[in-house]
């Protein structure tokens, strides 16, 4: 599976994420200063939604202080179902019941 990677910023929970999505054999596509570049989160939550939304990813993982920004900044692109899951059952549910493509962590 493709899986975009976004964060507004690259932490020890990011590379560690980013490592048992890779182990698992997923394609990962890095944005924001995972990719070592510098952007803000509003412009990585919508790079994260358009690479879902177009195609280039089939789902992606976010990463903010609360999640609620990076989640409410990936809902603004049609197609995308954005949803703030803080343990894996609410993951699963979200993935589940609401088809959500998008997950914060």
């Amino acid at each position: 599976m493709k899986i975009a990677i976004g964060s507004d910023e690259k932490c020890y929970l990011t590379d560690q994420v980013v490592a048992q999505v890779k182990e698992r054999d997923h394609v990962v596509t890095l944005f924001g200063p995972l990719q070592d570049s510098v952007c803000d989160w509003p412009e990585v939550a919508r790079e994260v939604a358009e690479a879902v939304a177009s195609g280039a990813a089939e789902e992606a993982i976010l990463f903010c202080w609360t999640g609620t920004r990076v989640s409410l900044a990936a809902n603004k692109v049609p197609g995308i179902r954005a949803a703030l899951c803080d343990d894996a059952e609410t993951a699963r549910g979200a993935r589940l019941w609401n088809k959500a493509n998008a997950l914060w962590a």
